[in-house]
Formats: C-alpha cells, sequence, structure tokens
C-alpha cells in the first residue's frame, strides 16, 4: 500500500515514520507511509477492518519490523531511533499506549495496572492522585479488583486510563497512542475521552487515535482516511471542550524494566499454583523413577544412569512453559511491554519468569529419593556438591523461557515446528549429566581438563547462555 500524506512542518514532532514497509504475514499492509506526529497536535485514522490503522499505531510503538523505513522519536532535542528496516531497536521515550486488545493481564488489579503504567513512565503519582484518576473514569470502587473481574467497558475504560494517564501527569510532552479507544464505551465516557485528548492537546501533546467512530475522530485536528491504498489527509473539527486534567508533576528517569520485573515477580507471587504446576511433572518424574528403580542396583552399573535420572525432573520442570508466557499472551499484554520497554523486554522476562526457583529443590529431592542403594560416604559428597549442577539447571530454565517467549510471539505458521527447539537443552542436560556422574564416582574435583565436573557444568551454562542469546537476539534483526 502506498502512503501519500502532506505533513504541516512548522509543528514541532514528537514522533515519525519515514517511508516505512510492513508485513504481516505474507501480506503488505503499509509500504512507503510517512507521517510526523506533531506537538499539540491530535490526528485521527480511519479506515475499514484490515486497512492498517492497527499497524500505523504498533508501528509507531515499535513494536513491529520493518521491511524498510524507520521510526523516529524527538526528546528534548534530540533524535532516538526506535526501529528501522536494519534491525536496530532502542526503546521509545515515555509514552501512553492502549492497544487495541488493552494490554492488560486479568491477575493486575486495577490501580496496579494504573501506578504500572505511570511507573514505566517515569512518573510517580502523589498520594491521592491514583484515586482521583480512577474517581474521574468511574474506576474508583473497583480499584483493588482484579481486573480479570471487571466488565467489558469498565476494562476498557481502565485499558484508556492507562494510555492517557502518563501524558496528563507528564509535564514533558508525550506522545499518546490509542487504538480503537471508544470500543465498548457508554456515551459519557466517549465524552470524557474526547475532553481528555483535547485537553492533553492543549498542552502540547501528541495524539494518535485510529478509530471506526467518526464522532471520536471529529476531535481531530487532522484526519488519515486509509482508503484504496493511499493515505488521504484532510482538516479536522478539533471539536470538543477540553476537561479539567489533573496537576502535572516532575518525572524521574523512565525505568521500564525494573518496572517489568517487579511486575513479573508480583504476578508470580499473587499465583504461585502455576509453580507449582510445573513442579508436579517432576515430582511425577521422581515417583516414576523410584517406582523402576526399587529393586534395581545401581552400584553395579554406569552412575551416568543415576545421575540422568537424578537431574531429569528438574530438567523437566525447567523446559515446561512457564506462566509468564501465558500472562504475556492474554489480551496483548506482552505487546505492550514490548512496547513500552523496547528490545529488553524479552531479555528481562526470560530471566523474571523462568523456573529458576525450582531445579535446586527439585535436584536435591530427587537424589534423596532415589540414592537409597548408593554408599553412605558417597552420599554425602554428592549432597555437599550437588548445588553445583542444579545451579547450572537454572541457566538452562532461563534459556528454555526465552525459547518459550520466541515462539510465543512467531507467527502460527512459524511457530508450529518452533516447540522443537527445545531439543536443543538436551546438549546442556546431558553435560550436567556427565558432571554429576563424575562427582558420584570420584568425588568433586577441580582440575581444570574438559572432563572435570566444574568444567562440564561450566560448559553447560555456556551453551545454555548460547541458546539465550539466540532467542533474545536475533528475532529483532
Amino acid at each position: 500500500m502506498t502512503v501519500l500524506c502532506r505533513h504541516n512542518m512548522t509543528i514541532s514532532p514528537l514522533a515519525q515514520v519515514k517511508g516505512i514497509e510492513v508485513h504481516r504475514g505474507p501480506s503488505k499492509v503499509l509500504e512507503g507511509a510517512s507521517v510526523n506526529i506533531g506537538a499539540g497536535e491530535v490526528i485521527s485514522i480511519l479506515g475499514d477492518n484490515g486497512s492498517g490503522k492497527t499497524t500505523l499505531i504498533e508501528a509507531f510503538a515499535g513494536i513491529l519490523p520493518l521491511r524498510s523505513g524507520e521510526v523516529v522519536w524527538h526528546e528534548g532535542g534530540e533524535s532516538i531511533l526506535v526501529r528501522d528496516s536494519d534491525g536496530r531497536r532502542n526503546p521509545p521515550p515515555p509514552m501512553g499506549l492502549t492497544l487495541q486488545n488493552g494490554g492488560i493481564s486479568g491477575e493486575e488489579t486495577v490501580s496496579e495496572r494504573l501506578a504500572v503504567s505511570l511507573s514505566v513512565a517515569g512518573i510517580h503519582p502523589r498520594e491521592g492522585q491514583l484515586a482521583d484518576l480512577l474517581g474521574h473514569w468511574g474506576l474508583l470502587h473497583r480499584s483493588e479488583d482484579r481486573v480479570a473481574h471487571l466488565s467489558g467497558g469498565l476494562r476498557r475504560r481502565l485499558s484508556i486510563l492507562c494510555g492517557l494517564a502518563p501524558a496528563a501527569l507528564s509535564e514533558t510532552p508525550r506522545v499518546v497512542l490509542l487504538d480503537e479507544p471508544s470500543e465498548g464505551l457508554d456515551d459519557s465516557a466517549k465524552e470524557s475521552l474526547k475532553g481528555w485528548i483535547r485537553a492533553l492537546s492543549s498542552r502540547n501533546h501528541g495524539i494518535l487515535v485510529a478509530t471506526h467512530d467518526k464522532d471520536l475522530s471529529s476531535c481531530a485536528d487532522r484526519i488519515l482516511t486509509i482508503e484504496d491504498g493511499f493515505l488521504i489527509e484532510s482538516p479536522g473539527e478539533a471539536s470538543g471542550e477540553p476537561s479539567n486534567l489533573p496537576a502535572t508533576i516532575q518525572s524521574s528517569e523512565k525505568r521500564a524494566i525494573s518496572s517489568l520485573i517487579r511486575w513479573s515477580i508480583r504476578m508470580e507471587l499473587r499465583n504461585p499454583i502455576e509453580t507449582v504446576g510445573r513442579a508436579t511433572p517432576a515430582i511425577v518424574a521422581i515417583l516414576l523413577s523410584y517406582a523402576l528403580l526399587m529393586d534395581f542396583d545401581l552400584q553395579s552399573h554406569d552412575s551416568r544412569l543415576l545421575a540422568a535420572l537424578v537431574l531429569a525432573p528438574a530438567f523437566i520442570a525447567s523446559i515446561s512453559s512457564p506462566a509468564i508466557v501465558s500472562r504475556l499472551s492474554e489480551s496483548d499484554c506482552g505487546r505492550w511491554w514490548d512496547a513500552v520497554a523496547g528490545p529488553m523486554a524479552r531479555p528481562a522476562f526470560s530471566i523474571s519468569g523462568a523456573s529458576i526457583i525450582l531445579p535446586i529443590p527439585v535436584t536435591y529431592l530427587s537424589w534423596l529419593v532415589l540414592s537409597g542403594s548408593v554408599d553412605d560416604q558417597v552420599s554425602s559428597e554428592v549432597l555437599a556438591w550437588l548445588w553445583i549442577p542444579a545451579l547450572a539447571m537454572m541457566d538452562l530454565a532461563i534459556a528454555s523461557t526465552a525459547l518459550h517467549l520466541l515462539v510465543s510471539d512467531l507467527s502460527r505458521s512459524s511457530a508450529a515446528p518452533a516447540p522443537l527447539l527445545l531439543v536443543v537443552m538436551v546438549w546442556p542436560f546431558l553435560e550436567l549429566t556427565d558432571a554429576l556422574s563424575s562427582i558420584i564416582d570420584n568425588g568433586m574435583t577441580w582440575g581444570l581438563s574438559i572432563h572435570e565436573p566444574l568444567v562440564t557444568c561450566i560448559v553447560a551454562s555456556l551453551l545454555s547462555a548460547l541458546v539465550w542469546l539466540s532467542a533474545v537476539l536475533i528475532p529483532d534483526y
């Protein structure tokens, strides 16, 4: 689709897409698209379903890979390359973002979600400001409820508020990207939305709205209509009375990654049942191994068999799909984090969401259950050093989580064979098996040859690190 668009070059741009070409699967959705979002400007994008409205919003946010062109944001007199067709990518400046599906996990509470959307933008509201914001949008009485318990309309109000609030409280002009914000709203909420958009414009923020709602688009200064493959520009009505926005506060440095890690840990602690669920197959594996080995003389067989059986439960727990994958896939939650945190989102999630707690206790439990026929002196030596291969298993868990996150980001056609990538994790597992076997046979030794247990564990960790790097870095190129 060739996009032709005029720009008012007298308006200071906050964000630009320059000649971008974007594909959705095999289909070309945008080609040669160039759009500026100016300070104090409200732009509405109209068009039929599938015309490219959401694609343009997500391209501005840096979520989508580009076949050509670049996305550039401007802040404090500096230009920031957010994404280009060569694979270079940087996190955008703080922004407001409402995705078409909301981008919110159902496990979050209403107040938590609003606080997170502000913290990733470097805004820490004063006491009472969160309540004021929620009250204005009719959400205060549900502030401690989980998002999953909200009606569709209230959930949409929350996602809109989380998109508007980072700009509403910011002293610095920000970009606000809204994708179908009026969908599911009642008339009073639509009027509030229009009033907030006009008020943000008066404070020099730039707003880009993708919508089918002609009434909402009436508050725009410019209208870009996608029609028959062209982006046709027309003046907007700029109608609507500005609402009274809350007072701005001074922003601190954007810390999206620290907010992401805190969010991930908080969600894990809130619903530990999924962590327990990952331990269940490990415990089943221990019990099955015990049943098979009940009348088996392990001392007359290669110690690698015992080592493999001891480490297998932790390996199973490590490569199981972590809970973070399902959380991020809910309502485009992962895409929201990908936009606000940039290219470091997947590396951070692969660490904070991995099963790093399970390998050590599961490995020790497995040894205690399966080593009944092993000499007591040997068992004591193994127990003293079993933490080393178990610790290396944590690296394997992080790499496996990165692979799961990679698979979840792929299109359906590409994702079908992608779980087979986990087979590569057998290699570091076999290295750890050799290390534990050596400890069983010879005790812990500290030589530097390739077959020494410490060196073998380091090799396993390096292999896991290589897989992790491939999973978190290669997809952005």
